[in-house]
């Protein structure tokens, strides 16, 4: 009986352990996350919601610029000046990816559009960039928002202290456009944000100087539309005004490098994203 009884505990022991090459079991985070984006970046469901980039590279004008960033360390960004010299600027915010050259594409095409504006597309992830979705999961997650916000404000102080100042970004910069309006108070008179993450902190918003003009897709699994109902609510709250205009799309569908993109509902935001960024630089 005596031997029965060890072998049975040794069988149960060896059940309750896991395999050699068995993949660790997921953990509940036990820390703050490292900014607002951070747990939904890493949701294995919203991390398939974004396709591979399919390749391209970009060739055309701009430099990459450094800056201090308020944090004390230095910051960088692709920069397009005016034509002529111009306190008008246009803050460009990456998707999850990081600053890759289809963020530096689109930064080119609003410069063109735009005229005597300044453009900046800001390096969130000091030059890193993500190729794969897990990448791009893992550059959010480690991305602390206190640097994020360093960067921010180096941006601002970058742009000069006459500078009037508008933001565009996608996705993760959906999300970083709102907070740059946030930040940069009288100082931004503009806020284009593309299914990003909205701000729920209503005390935050009331800070905003600009209205928000929000690009949805109805979608979208990732910033659903009953979440974008509730920053609409959030913002009538904080006694800002927000327009959104929501595409029947997925997440992603203005961005060319997603196989899912939607040209049709892509030209259409643009155009309505150009218009407002035209009447509030002037």
């Amino acid at each position: 009986m005596k031997a029965i009884f060890f072998l049975v505990t040794i069988f149960l022991l060896k059940m309750s352990l896991p395999a050699p090459d068995a993949p660790p079991t997921n953990i509940p985070l036990c820390h703050t996350p490292a900014n607002a984006m951070s747990e939904l970046a890493a949701n294995a469901d919203f991390q398939m919601l974004h396709e591979t980039p399919l390749p391209f590279t970009y060739q055309g004008a701009g430099e990459t610029v450094t800056f201090p960033a308020a944090d004390g360390k230095t910051a960088s960004g692709f920069l397009l000046k005016s034509p002529k010299k111009s306190d008008k600027w246009l803050f460009v915010y990456q998707e999850w990816w990081g600053l890759n050259d289809y963020v530096k594409q689109e930064a080119a095409k609003l410069h063109k559009d735009l005229g005597d504006v300044n453009v900046l597309a800001l390096d969130m992830y000091d030059g890193k960039v993500g190729t794969t979705r897990e990448e791009a999961g893992k550059l959010v997650q480690s991305t602390p928002a206190e640097r994020l916000a360093a960067i921010t404000k180096g941006g601002i102080q970058y742009a000069g202290a006459n500078a009037k100042i508008a933001s565009i970004g996608w996705c993760f910069g959906g999300m970083l456009s709102l907070q740059n309006a946030i930040a940069g108070g009288n100082q931004v008179v503009g806020c284009v944000m593309y299914y990003g993450r909205p701000e729920s902190d209503i005390e935050k918003l009331k800070k905003l100087n600009t209205d928000v003009l929000g690009i949805f897709g109805s979608q979208d699994q990732g910033i659903p539309p009953a979440t974008v109902a509730k920053f609409e609510e959030d913002m009538k709250a904080a006694g800002k005004k927000v327009t959104i205009k929501m595409y029947d799309a997925v997440h992603a569908f203005a961005n060319p490098s997603n196989p899912k993109y939607d040209a049709n509902a892509a030209a259409d935001a643009y155009k309505l994203s150009l218009e407002y960024l035209k009447k509030k630089l002037g």
